[in-house]
């Protein structure tokens, strides 16, 4: 007994539609979670927040996406969770943002760094989306570097080499770029099929990018 043609490609279809679907939704609220947290650091920058504030936000940004939003991501509460998670992030930037800010020159630092931050994401999203290579095998040497980095940045602490905060730095650069390719590979190939969780992975990925290209323009100019 021969396949039915027309049910494979309704199939297919279906799957197009649904992939589609997955990538427009992580698209818009990645859009509108980038727009809200940009807005949650200016009001941290004015009200000139500490740095244990800051770390306050980034341990409950964590919790957030450790334990509430596994249980959440299938529901409309992961949307709000999603936006609690940004908001915490982009607020906890606070300190750093003053602190280029109070150089000479710290608003055209950190205009730099969301520039670049844009163009690396637009590119290496792009590359995926025109291409659409399968970059699952990223997944371990992904991994990998998330390890190196967070024990290089343990080190780092009690070392305390410029040089060594600069690797790091490009470090994540590399790794998280990594992690864009790698989340919208899965997007459109079916791997990912929830936009939240989707939306959750790219912003935390552009986030260290911005965050750390930052530090590398800052200590070039500085």
């Amino acid at each position: 007994m021969s396949d039915n043609p027309f049910s494979t490609r309704n199939i297919t279809q279906e799957s197009a539609l649904s992939t589609n679907k997955v990538l427009r939704n992580t698209y818009a609220l990645l859009s509108v979670t980038l727009i809200f947290s940009a807005v949650m650091a200016m009001v941290s920058t004015m009200a000139n927040i500490g740095y244990g504030a800051s770390l306050a936000c980034s341990f409950g940004a964590l919790a957030l996406i450790w334990f509430v939003l596994p249980r959440t991501a299938n529901s409309g509460a992961g949307i709000a969770v999603v936006f609690a998670f940004t908001g915490l992030l982009g607020f906890g930037l606070g300190p750093i943002l003053n602190h280029y800010l109070s150089m000479a020159n710290g608003g055209e630092l950190i205009a730099t760094a969301m520039g670049g931050t844009a163009i690396i994401f637009l590119a290496l999203s792009g590359y995926a989306l025109t291409t659409q290579r399968d970059f699952s095998f990223l997944g371990g040497f992904l991994f990998a570097g998330v390890i190196v980095v967070v024990l290089a940045s343990i080190a780092g602490i009690f070392l305390q080499m410029p040089g060594l905060w600069l690797a790091i730095n490009a470090a994540v650069i590399l790794v998280f770029s990594g992690f864009i390719l790698f989340d919208t590979s899965r997007i459109i190939n079916g791997g990912e099929t929830n936009y939240i969780l989707a939306t959750t992975g790219i912003f935390l990925s552009i986030y260290n990018i911005f965050t750390s290209l930052l530090h590398l323009i800052g200590f070039a100019n500085d």
